[in-house]
């Protein structure tokens, strides 16, 4: 196989500004979080948090992973 410079091979590519895209995407969901809270537990907020972070860490759009989070409580809890 010929190595091309250019190519991705897997390796980690840091954004340009990665700070900022990352406290971007996470703000909404923090201040979501912090509301959540006030009619819920701290606790329940942090999951509901954790799990949707983790979602788009993995590679999912931030609304698909707000509302699969969403889609997974009953009457506020997991």
């Amino acid at each position: 196989m010929h190595y091309d410079p250019n190519m991705n091979y897997g390796y980690y590519t840091p954004y340009r500004n990665l700070k900022s895209e990352t406290l971007t995407i996470i703000k909404p969901f923090v201040n979501y979080g912090l509301s959540e809270a006030k009619f819920t537990s701290v606790s329940h907020a942090m999951i509901e948090i954790a799990a949707m972070a983790y979602l788009i860490g993995k590679g999912y759009d931030p609304q698909i992973a707000y509302k699969t989070v969403e889609s997974w409580e009953i009457n506020e809890k997991f």
